[in-house]
């Protein structure tokens, strides 16, 4: 029996040269995703903060470079400096931990978004999900005192990460049975579980605390609180959520690129029409993609009761927007695993070093602060679609250059 000759890849000039026409479209559209996305993303951060420089020049008339300092500084990244020795060292290191708690519920809200993209799915719901979580995490840490330290961590933080998937699954569903558009039905969904939420934990709510008149869920046992692993126990320390969201960026990628359903999942977000065809089944893709994604979300909830927060208010559940900060730490990383995982890290070092406590009123005005933020964010949101222009400045590189 003969052996079939080992395929290469296509000759000819790369994308975006004339001469690249025997290259297939999938083949292009890879290149130029592996080319551009980096750049784009680089462009896109360094817009941002330019353009957030000259408003700092305009609006107060002082220079950007100490405000950025005074961020990075607040964010803690100054304790990866080798000459930051002594108590500055150890206001560094607690607010990296701050950062770093805050990084790995955007690295999970992130990837509540990604998985979705990747099914052509528009997941807005992961600020409800993210609730789900919350809410059946507090309920279960707050309650079954008589179970054991690890299987009460355990059950809070399966409970809690089902309960974002079940909110998750059923916009799914909904998108595979009728149609809805997901993008209407999760926004639906995130107001039903933020009243919910509201519901149960306000003054006289089934679940408010009895000991206190505030509206405000009862404290988590100490036996469902996640062990520190850097920091003191008692003034929110680093947990070992953090390994979650790193295991849970390991696990994305190998369900994306190493498995049948990810195989799947990325063929209907390429075409449904043409995956549909092959034979795959595109509503189960898009309830598995809903579901995975509210995974990620209800997980993300579930460590923050559970590692620092340990109960939940009515303010906490209407004023919390970190499930919408996934959605730009999505767009900024491109979807992928390594990109969403850097874009965390950049949105949680910029909520945490233009928090108050930590930004120098000498050098930018407090109160200011949170807008500086939220500029920041939205400029990157208006600047993520540069990998278009980027990528057909290389085309025109290349063309130039043959």
């Amino acid at each position: 029996m003969s052996v079939p000759p080992r395929r290469t890849p296509p000759e000819g000039d790369p994308p975006g040269a004339e001469g690249g026409s025997r290259w297939s479209a999938v083949e292009r559209y890879a290149l130029g995703r592996r080319e551009g996305g980096v750049v784009a993303s680089l462009l896109t951060v360094a817009f941002a903060f330019l353009v957030g420089g000259v408003l700092i020049v305009v609006t107060t008339g002082q220079s950007p470079f100490p405000v950025y300092r005074s961020i990075f500084e607040g964010a803690g990244l100054d304790w990866l400096l080798p000459w930051v020795q002594g108590a500055e060292r150890e206001a560094a290191a607690f607010n990296l931990q701050q950062t770093l708690l805050l990084t790995s519920t955007l690295i999970l809200t992130g990837l509540a978004v990604a998985f979705a993209f990747r099914c052509g799915l528009f997941n807005i719901g992961g600020q409800g999900q993210y609730l789900a979580g919350a809410i059946v995490a507090v309920i279960v840490g707050s309650h079954l005192d008589a179970l054991p330290s690890l299987p009460h961590v355990v059950l809070a933080l399966v409970l809690g990460t089902l309960a974002g998937a079940s909110v998750a699954a059923l916009a799914g569903v909904l998108r595979a049975a009728v149609g809805a558009h997901e993008v209407i039905t999760t926004i639906m969904l995130n107001w039903i579980v933020l009243w919910v939420g509201v519901f149960l934990f306000t003054v006289s709510g089934p679940l408010q605390d009895t000991a206190t008149d505030a509206p405000v869920s009862a404290p988590v046992g100490d036996g469902a609180k996640l062990p520190v692993v850097w920091g003191d126990p008692e003034f929110q320390g680093l947990h070992i959520g953090v390994f979650l969201a790193l295991a849970a960026l390991v696990a994305y990628a190998v369900i994306l690129d190493r498995t049948t359903l990810g195989f799947g999942v990325k063929a209907v977000g390429f075409n449904a029409e043409t995956a549909r065809y092959a034979g795959i089944s595109v509503p189960r893709s898009y309830v598995a993609a809903m579901a995975i994604s509210g995974v990620f979300a209800g997980l993300a909830g579930a460590i923050d009761i559970l590692g620092w927060q340990f109960r939940l208010s009515t303010g906490d559940v209407q004023s919390s927007s970190v499930g919408f900060v996934g959605i730009a730490v999505a767009l900024l990383g491109r979807n992928t695993a390594i990109g969403v995982g850097l874009s965390a890290l950049l949105f949680g070092s910029l909520l945490t070093g233009t928090s108050t406590r930590n930004l120098d009123p000498e050098v930018f005005e407090p109160s200011l602060a949170s807008n500086l933020t939220l500029l920041i964010q939205g400029l990157i949101i208006l600047f993520v679609g540069a990998d278009v222009i980027v990528g057909w400045l290389l085309g025109r590189v290349r063309r130039s250059a043959t």
